[in-house]
């Protein structure tokens, strides 16, 4: 499978998790799934939505200050509430809230303006859909999902009433999604409710790059997308190819107000310089009020990571996965020439900063931000043998209050020592 090139690159993506589920602050679709509401009673927020005061180029503007180089909006969640008017349900914001009308489009059209790729969120579920619950697959790898919006009892599966499903609603508006609004990402979600074959995702993986070829998948398409999507943590090993974390800046994906747990700028651009440089990209969560406004502890949050973004941008765009554990306390980056080396400190250094097991000699040390030059010598290391000694570089005298960036010079392509060292 062949990776868009923008897309290793763009570092920092804007997830916007916008629905009815914003009008009462309740869990998107999973509330009404679990029982806490009833269906109708979580449909009832359709009456309440009027984005009244969405302004899409505000967002784009603010998601570029931010850094982001993609935003991925949720056209439409397991509660199956599209935000677009589609011709395969009657169930839209367009059609049946005050909102009165397409809301992807607008979004699609501000992120091209401001320069941003354009993502779109779907799910294969369909918790609303009276032919959705109509399939079992082979195995309930997840046991919890054996429930009345999602699987027919054994022995009641109706195969000509999922077949509706699969090709008049799920394929039919993605093919909606892709003529309409040509995005560049498809980011889908919902795929364990049913096995590979059932939703032949090989064949939709083909249709979907038959009519727009360069379009990026995302990993949750049983075995068929492009990248992988851990979630709400940076993995401590990291998956091999490309990958995305998903992450939240409170601790809800759509908006609740009682969701204060508002994370810091500095612990965002920790989790940020930690998955870039085990070479993936941030999909950074915001949920969005009933009437499209965002939070202003969220805007916050995103001007401030933005900031940190533009400071330090030398060690951001234009490089790739970094060191591995054990030869930097922090996270690190490196030139896509690898000549030269980006060290991230989150904690500012009271003596000296230390790079374990470097071959090459460094030529030139600086601080990012402030272009100070630091000193920095050899101490040990056994060169005989060939075991390189650490490099101590003298702390800044002016650190980054978020995070400092150290960028070292090589003197040559970056060569590293993964011995035991000589006894």
């Amino acid at each position: 499978m062949t990776m868009q090139p923008w897309f290793a690159d763009a570092k920092l993506g804007i997830f916007v998790h916008w629905g009815i589920y914003a009008v009462d602050g309740v869990p998107e679709s999973w509330s009404f799934y679990s029982g806490d509401l009833t269906r109708d009673a979580y449909m009832k927020q359709l009456d309440g939505f009027t984005a009244s005061r969405y302004r899409p180029d505000e967002w784009a503007g603010l998601f570029a200050r931010a850094g982001a180089r993609y935003a991925v909006l949720t056209t439409k969640h397991h509660d199956g509430v599209a935000l677009w008017d589609t011709d395969r349900t009657e169930l839209s914001v367009a059609t049946r809230s005050p909102a009165g009308r397409d809301l992807v489009g607008p979004f699609a059209e501000a992120l091209r303006r401001h320069g941003l790729r354009v993502g779109l969120y779907y799910s294969h579920s369909d918790w609303s859909h009276p032919d959705y619950p109509t399939a079992r697959p082979s195995s309930l790898h997840r046991p919890w999902v054996d429930n009345r919006f999602a699987m027919p009892a054994p022995g009641a599966e109706r195969p000509d009433r999922w077949e509706h499903y699969l090709t008049h609603v799920h394929r039919g508006q993605i093919r909606e999604l892709l003529s309409r609004y040509r995005p560049d990402l498809l980011w889908f979600d919902g795929a364990w409710e049913r096995d590979e074959h059932q939703w032949r995702m090989k064949e939709l993986r083909e249709e979907i790059l038959r009519l727009r070829p360069r379009t990026v998948l995302n990993g949750r398409m049983l075995g068929h997308g492009d990248y992988a999507t851990p979630e709400l943590g940076v993995p401590i090993v990291p998956p091999e190819g490309p990958w995305e974390l998903c992450y939240t800046i409170g601790d809800a994906w759509g908006h609740q107000p009682r969701d204060t747990a508002h994370k810091s700028v500095a612990e965002l651009v920790r989790v940020f310089t930690e998955t870039i440089g085990h070479g993936g990209n941030l999909l950074l969560n915001t949920g969005p009020r009933q009437d499209g406004t965002i939070v202003p502890e969220h805007a916050e949050r995103l001007e401030g990571l933005g900031r940190w973004i533009h400071r330090n941008r030398e060690a951001v765009h234009g490089t790739v996965r970094g060191l591995p554990y054990g030869h930097h306390y922090g996270p690190s980056t490196l030139s896509t020439d690898r000549r030269t080396l980006y060290l991230v400190c989150f904690d500012p250094p009271s003596r000296f900063v230390e790079l374990r097991g470097l071959h090459n000699a460094v030529r030139k040390v600086s601080v990012l931000g402030t272009g100070e030059e630091l000193g920095h010598r050899v101490v040990g290391g056994f060169p005989s043998r060939r075991v390189p000694g650490g490099v101590r570089v003298d702390a800044p005298t002016l650190c980054d209050p978020d995070a400092t960036v150290l960028a070292l010079e090589l003197d040559g392509e970056i060569e590293l020592y993964r011995g035991h060292g000589a006894g």
